[in-house]
Parts: structure tokens; C-alpha cells; sequence
């Protein structure tokens, strides 16, 4: 407001004592109390201010000038305010109100025009008061408008502040220049009548971050009425909003199931509805008291997991899943054949995941975790094979005494309820992990590419290669001969030359650029606007097994061109045969194992144990939260010695280890999810139960009478889909987009806490000793001593902590290295699974 002089002053325009009144400056007087009703614009602006927020909660300070200096200081280190502002804004705010002599108004500095607003709320039987501050208006010396929201530790009287000393909960400021589009006086009103929302009080109380006062806000939101710009002839005709309203209320005041329990002295709230919720985290102090927890906890529902898969969408999740399943299946078991010498391939990933699948399913305390075969254990298992290469030992026995181990680590680990340590491991961990699974994805396909025109090179002339060749594609045996002239011995050297074919290199190179496009696009064209959304969901969700067969389709029409295709055996016969059985015998296949290999395997189990547990805990964490609203519990113990049990045992027979696979399981908890009608769905349940789980590993099992069409796939087009969850395994990684932003200039910077509440300089540093992580990883990944990769992964976790507080402050880690990943009910336009989790594919 401005005097005569054209200075500004403090007006108290409204206060909240159960409904609002407005004063009237104009005849210096206060209306009768009415509902307060507020605009529609102001709303929205509300909400666009609190997007960034300065939040203070459990203020200590016990003063009107302490608490405003702390104000000023949180928006000057927040970037809200200049720092050549921080006088003239506390000037604004500590302006006492007695030096003048309308007891309404405060003379202020030029240029300033601010209201105040005051919301007194009875707190409990005894008639005690506490109350809100809302203070907003035009200062016109800053550049944008900022809002604080302070909460009080204890409720204080501020001198000056209130006509009546009662005491103070909640400050809220809003301040900016007059030039922005924003009304202060009408946003001012919906702050207040948001802090005069008992609701709202409530959730403001126990908020602990500002997020979760965004969230709150926009709940309000969803309950507030709007009036269309129509005439109301009269008020009976505004009768019918009460009812509405009403409904509304009840509906609000249900779903929050709110019980106050406050005591008078502290003032403590607490929100129950019914028994508090169990966390599956937390430690008994008795052995296996975590274990035998999951399985009452689950257990109860073993009827019902069957019944309930009495369902359509448990039908529809079946197909859509088992060709999930079935595309990394292959595509994992082809590659893995070629990292350790055949020694596994697809027949005994196909065998694994079946048999595996199947008892998961029957008997884990959360059977909508889909296992099977991933990058981590594909690394793991390739630098095994070369640590038992270069020490000339047995791989295929190695693992099974590895195998002996893993059971042995897992039954002490869930003894004493290690899945606790899960807590630990913070986004800046995963975030590494996944970046480096990607990057050495995409690095293995352009090498094995660039093997294939080392072999197959383009060249001017080629060997005459043609039908009159009995056959073309197989190698040809060359023949040398030696005499010895001082014996007389003739000597014949046989060799095998693959000799270079033209066009294979370019045709391998064409088809694992065209399968990783099909599949990169077609998931793109999922969540475009071309044809009906269930198509385009249907198109891109089977877009890699439609890449494959069409790469299949091109290469089998180009009979004069030879492709290397995946070895699979027919029937139920091993990978390699001449080496190998179903049934490894622990003490050496071709040679005697070492006794001492059989103790020093202890070291390469924890490292594969390392592994599981971050995988198969942190997928488990995901579809655990609370908003997939899943009644039956989970599994975090129990499933852990399930999993590696099975795991250990199963090393005897040759087959690979399994855990949970991040994206197939998020995405099997999409296709059970149940979701209300309407314009905002929102989800209602989830058809938790065994059955589609049991049937997909089933299926993935008899797909290994399929040899005859997995003969036909080119392994180059695997090289694409290699490529693809190289790539698209990126997505969604706050690593990843902070290293581009190394190369983007600031102000093209993302609305994200960790570019906006951060300064760009110690973003970039904390991306780079996340950089340098990386490249130690690298480093050791690439070393003779790989195997320890896991082991290295770990020690991020206690670098992690040692940053906090050193480095970095508790604000600064929260906005870096917070776990905001958002759950993807319903994919939003360039939005679907891989954007909810970190972890690698």
C-alpha cells in the first residue's frame, strides 16, 4: 500500500480466526467473517512459486529480527536474492509497527508495498492458539519473486508482529518486483487460506522437505471448487456446490484416515490409519528373525496368489512379459557363449531362467520379481573365464565351488539380516554402476564389430568364392609340406584358414545399426501421437523381438552374403559338449581342481554375492514403494537366500546365476497394475500373485525347442540389441545428464533441485569425482585383477558418506544425490520404465 507521501507501509488485509475477514483501509474498519473464495489464477500462481521454495524448518530462533535474518540469509545462499538486496529486504520485513501511528499500518522504505496476513487456529481441547504469518507485496529493487515457508521448533509470541501476542507457528514471505504477472494481495489470500486449512496444517507440520509442501499444496488444489465465468441469477442456484463440496470433504478426509495426537508441550502429530506400516528393513536382533518374518508375512496371502491370478490383465502380463523375458534370454545367452568359449550359451540360460523361474515363483515372498540373466553378471562372468584362463584352472569348475560359496555367504548374510545395508546404497553408487554397465555395452559392440572387419576386411580383390564351391561359408584347409633333407621325413602342416568373404562386414554392420533403430525407434514411437495408444504401446513394448525377426527376414533373403549365426544345440544338449555335461564334477572335468582353489573361491563368490544383492535389494526397494500400493509385502530377506541359494546350487549342473532384472520386473508390476478411469488415473491395486511368473519361466523353457529358428539369427543383429541397452539404459540417469551439462551453457540448464538449488560449480564437481569414480572402475575392469570390480563398486558407498558435510553440505547431497526417481503408473509422453530406476539392464 502507499501514504500520501508515496511511501509504502505494512497493511493487515486479512485474517483467519475459522473464516476470513478483510479490513477495509479505505473506512478502517474489519467485515464480518465470510468463506474465504479465491481465485483461480492465484492458485496457479501459488503453485508456480512454491517450485522453488526456501524452506527453514524447526526454526530455533525466538525473535521476529532473528528469524527474518535468518530469512534473508537462506534466500541470499539460495541465489533467491542478490546479496546487495539482504539490507533492504530486512529492512522490509523487521519495519516495527509501533513507530506509527496508525495502528494498521508502518511506514516503510520507498518503493515497498507489502500486506499481512494473520490465521489463528485452536490446537487443542485446552484452548490453545497458535498462528500463522503470511507477509507478501512488491519490493521493487529485486528481480523475481521468492517465497519462504518457515516453520517454528516452538510456537513464540513475536513482538510486533500480531495485534494479539499469540504465539506463532508457521512465517510464510512472498516478495518480488511489482513487474512481474503476479497479484500478491490474491496470492497472498490462498497462502493464508492454505495455511488455514487444517489438513494442510497438518501436513506443513510434518513436512521435511519441500517437496512434500508441494505435494500437500497441490491436494488442496484437488479439493478446491472452481467457478466457470457464467452469471449466477441468484444464490439458491449455488445450493447444489454444498452438497459437492461436502462429498468432497469426506472423500479428502478418508483417504488421509488423519487422528491427531499432539501433546501440549511438544506438539508432536502423528497420522494413523489402523497398525503402522511394518518396515521390512528393520532388524529383529534374532537370527533369521527377517527371513521368518517374510515368509508369515507373505504366506498368509498363498491362497489368494493363486485365485487372484483368475484375471484377464494376469493373462495379457503373461505374453507381454514372456517375450521380456525371452529377447535378453537369447540375446544374453548368445553373447555369453561368446565370452566364455561356449562353455554356456542359450540352452543353459533357457534351462536357468525356466527352471529357476519356476521355483522362485512357487516359493518367494515376492513372486512379481522377474529373474533371469543381466550386464553385471554377463561382466562378471567374462572376467572369471580370463582370471581361470590365464591360470590355466577349469572355469566350469571354478564356479561351482564359487557356487559352494555363495550359499555358505548368503545363509550368514540373511542369519544376521544383512539386507539392511540396502539403505546405504544412495543413488550416487547406482548411478555409477549404471553408467559404466552402458558405456562398457556400447564399447563391446562397435569392438566385436570392429572384429568382424578385421576378419572379413574390404578389400580389392577377394578369393573366387562361388557356387561351384561345395560350401562357400566354411573354412578351407590348407596344406604345407616340408622335407627333411638330413632324415628324409616328409612333414604335412594342416591349417584352417577362414578365409575373408565380401560383404560380410558390411552387412553385419547393417544389421546391427538397423536392429538397434528399429527397436530405439519404435520405443520412441510408443510415446508419440501416431495411431491409437494401445498399438502404439503394443509396437514399442515388443520393439526388440520385432527388430530381431525382421533382421532375421533381411538376412535369410541375402543368401549370397555369410553372417555368423548363433550356435544352439539341438534338443537339451550343452553349449559345448566335448567339454562339458549337465552335471559338473566338483573335483575336475579334465584334470584334477586344486585343493587350495577350493578355499580361494571364497573371494570370487562374495564378488558375484556383491553383485546380487544390488541388484535383486534395490529392484526389490522400487517395486516395494509405497505407491504401487501393493498389500501383500515383500521379500527382502527370504527372496535374497531363494534367489542366491538357488544360484549356488544350480553352479553344479553348469548353468549361469540369475537375479532380479530391474526393467522386467518394473515392468511386470506395470502390466499387473490396475488403474482408476478418468481424465487423472491413478492406480487402484495390483493383481499380485505367482501364477503369470510361473507360466512365463515355463514358457521360457520350451522355448529351447525353438533351435531350429534361433539357428537364423546373425549375431551381429545382437550386437544391435546390445547396442540399444547400452543406450537406452542412459536414460534417466541424473549422472548422465550432468555430465552433458559439462558442454551446455547455464542457462539452457534443466528445472532440476540439482541445477537450480545448486551452484553450477559444485554440480560440476561433484559430476566429477563421480567422472573419476567412473574411470577407476574402467581402469580395473580392464585390469588383470577385474574380478574385483564389485569389491571397488562398494568402497563408493563410504566415499559417498565422507563427501557429506566435507565436501558437500546435507542440502547440497539432498538435491544431488537424493532418490526422486518418479514411479511411472502411466507412461508420460517420453517417459516410460527405464526412467524409473538407475540400475543397469
Amino acid at each position: 500500500m502507499k501514504d500520501q507521501e508515496q511511501q509504502g507501509y505494512w497493511q493487515e488485509t486479512g485474517r483467519w480466526a475459522g473464516y476470513e475477514e478483510s479490513f477495509d483501509p479505505h473506512a478502517g474498519v474489519w467485515a464480518s467473517s465470510h468463506i474465504s473464495y479465491l481465485t483461480f489464477k492465484s492458485l496457479i500462481q501459488l503453485r508456480r512459486t512454491m517450485n522453488t521454495v526456501v524452506t527453514i524448518f524447526d526454526c530455533e530462533e525466538k525473535t521476529l529480527a532473528a528469524i527474518a535474518e535468518k530469512m534473508v540469509g537462506e534466500m541470499v545462499s539460495k541465489k533467491e536474492i542478490r546479496s546487495g538486496d539482504r539490507e533492504g529486504v530486512l529492512k522490509s520485513l523487521l519495519q516495527n509497527r509501533s513507530e506509527s501511528a496508525d495502528p494498521e499500518s508502518q511506514k516503510l522504505t520507498d518503493g515497498v508495498d507489502l500486506h499481512r496476513f494473520s490465521v489463528r487456529e485452536r490446537k487443542d481441547e485446552c484452548d490453545h492458539v497458535e498462528a500463522s504469518m503470511v507477509l507478501v507485496g512488491a519490493l521493487e529493487f529485486l528481480e523475481k519473486a521468492t517465497v519462504v515457508f518457515v516453520r517454528l521448533k516452538e510456537a513464540v509470541a513475536l513482538d510486533s508482529a500480531l495485534e494479539a501476542p499469540v504465539p506463532v507457528r508457521f512465517v510464510c514471505v512472498l516478495i518480488g518486483p511489482s513487474k512481474v504477472d503476479l497479484d500478491y494481495h490474491e496470492t497472498g489470500r490462498a497462502m493464508a487460506a492454505l495455511m488455514a486449512d487444517k489438513v494442510f496444517n497438518q501436513e506443513a507440520f510434518q513436512a521435511k522437505s519441500a517437496r512434500e509442501l508441494t505435494d500437500a499444496l497441490v491436494d488442496f488444489i484437488d479439493c478446491s471448487i472452481v467457478i466457470p465465468p457464467t452469471e449466477i441469477k441468484n444464490e439458491a442456484m449455488l445450493s447444489s456446490i454444498i452438497s459437492f463440496q461436502k462429498k468432497i470433504l469426506k472423500d479428502r478426509l478418508l483417504s488421509q484416515d488423519l487422528t491427531l495426537r499432539r501433546d501440549s508441550k511438544t506438539r508432536r502429530v502423528s497420522i494413523a490409519s489402523g497398525a503402522p506400516a511394518e518396515d521390512p528393513l528393520s532388524r529383529t536382533g534374532r537370527p533369521f528373525g527377517g527371513m521368518i518374518r517374510d515368509i508369515k508375512r507373505r504366506y498368509q496371502y498363498y491362497k489368494s496368489d493363486l485365485t487372484d491370478a483368475l484375471n484377464g490383465q494376469a493373462l495379457a502380463a503373461i505374453i507381454f512379459i514372456y517375450f521380456a523375458a525371452l529377447s535378453p534370454a537369447i540375446t544374453f545367452g548368445g553373447l555369453l557363449a561368446d565370452k566364455v568359449d561356449n562353455m554356456m550359451g542359450i540352452p543353459e540360460l533357457l534351462i536357468s531362467t525356466s527352471i529357476q523361474g519356476i521355483i522362485f515363483c512357487f516359493v518367494a515372498a515376492q513372486p512379481i520379481l522377474v529373474i533371469g540373466f543381466s550386464g553385471p553378471l554377463l561382466l562378471f562372468e567374462e572376467a572369471f573365464f580370463g582370471f581361470c584362463k590365464s591360470q590355466d584352472i577349469e572355469y566350469i569348475v571354478g564356479r561351482v565351488w564359487v557356487g559352494v560359496w555363495l550359499v555358505i555367504i548368503v545363509v550368514i548374510i540373511v542369519a544376521f539380516e544383512g539386507s539392511f545395508l540396502v539403505r546405504y546404497i544412495s543413488r550416487f553408487t547406482q548411478e555409477i554402476f549404471s553408467v559404466l554397465i552402458s558405456i562398457i555395452f556400447i564399447y563391446e559392440t562397435f569392438a566385436k564389430l570392429g572384429r568382424i572387419f578385421k576378419a572379413h576386411p574390404l578389400i580389392l580383390n577377394y578369393d573366387h568364392v562361388n557356387a561351384t564351391l561345395e560350401n562357400p561359408w566354411h573354412p578351407r584347409v590348407e596344406k604345407i609340406t616340408t622335407y627333411d633333407n638330413d632324415t628324409g621325413n616328409i612333414t604335412v602342416i594342416e591349417n584352417m584358414v577362414k578365409p575373408p568373404y565380401p560383404n560380410t562386414a558390411l552387412l553385419s554392420m547393417c544389421l546391427m545399426f538397423g536392429c538397434f533403430f528399429i527397436a530405439f525407434f519404435l520405443r520412441q514411437f510408443k510415446n508419440g501421437t501416431f495411431l491409437p495408444g494401445n498399438i502404439r504401446r503394443l509396437m514399442g513394448d515388443f520393439g526388440v523381438p520385432i527388430a530381431i525377426f525382421l533382421m532375421v527376414v533381411a538376412d535369410y533373403n541375402i543368401e549370397d552374403t555369410y553372417t555368423q549365426k548363433l550356435v544352439v544345440p539341438k534338443g537339451l544338449a550343452v553349449s559345448n559338449p566335448a567339454k562339458r555335461g549337465w552335471l559338473i564334477n566338483p573335483f575336475g572335468e579334465h584334470k584334477s581342481f586344486p585343493v587350495w582353489l577350493m578355499f580361494a573361491s571364497c573371494v570370487p563368490a562374495l564378488l558375484i554375492f556383491i553383485l546380487i544383492f544390488l541388484e535383486s535389494q534395490i529392484t526389490t526397494l522400487i517395486i516395494s514403494k509405497p505407491e504401487r500400493k501393493m498389500v501383500k509385502g515383500s521379500g527382502f530377506h527370504f527372496d535374497l537366500l531363494v534367489l542366491v541359494g538357488m544360484g549356488g546350487l544350480s553352479a553344479i549342473f553348469g548353468v549361469p546365476w540369475l537375479s532380479a532384472a530391474t526393467v522386467r520386473t518394473v515392468t511386470h508390476a506395470n502390466a499387473l497394475t490396475v488403474m482408476s478411469k478418468g481424465t487423472k488415473p491413478k492406480i487402484e491395486r495390483v493383481v499380485e500373485q505367482r501364477v503369470s511368473g510361473i507360466v512365463v519361466a515355463l514358457l521360457v523353457g520350451l522355448s529351447i525347442l525353438m533351435e531350429p529358428i534361433l539357428k537364423l539369427i546373425p549375431i551381429s543383429a545382437l550386437f544391435g540389441i546390445f547396442l540399444y541397452m547400452g543406450v537406452t539404459s542412459l536414460n534417466g540417469i541424473q549422472l548422465w545428464d550432468r555430465m552433458l551439462l559439462l558442454l551446455i551453457p547455464k542457462k539452457y540448464h534443466p528445472d532440476e533441485p540439482y541445477a537450480t538449488r545448486v551452484s553450477t560449480g559444485r554440480m560440476h564437481m561433484f559430476t566429477a569425482i563421480q567422472i573419476v569414480c567412473l574411470g577407476i572402475l574402467w581402469l580395473v575392469k580392464s585390469s588383470p585383477i577385474s574380478l574385483a570390480l564389485p569389491f571397488v563398486l562398494i568402497l563408493t558407498i563410504p566415499l559417498r558418506m565422507l563427501m557429506t558435510g566435507r565436501l558437500f553440505t546435507e542440502l547440497e547431497m539432498k538435491c544431488l544425490d537424493s532418490d526422486d526417481a518418479k514411479v511411472m503408473f502411466e507412461e508420460e509422453p517420453g517417459q516410460d520404465v527405464y526412467c524409473e530406476t538407475q540400475m543397469p539392464l
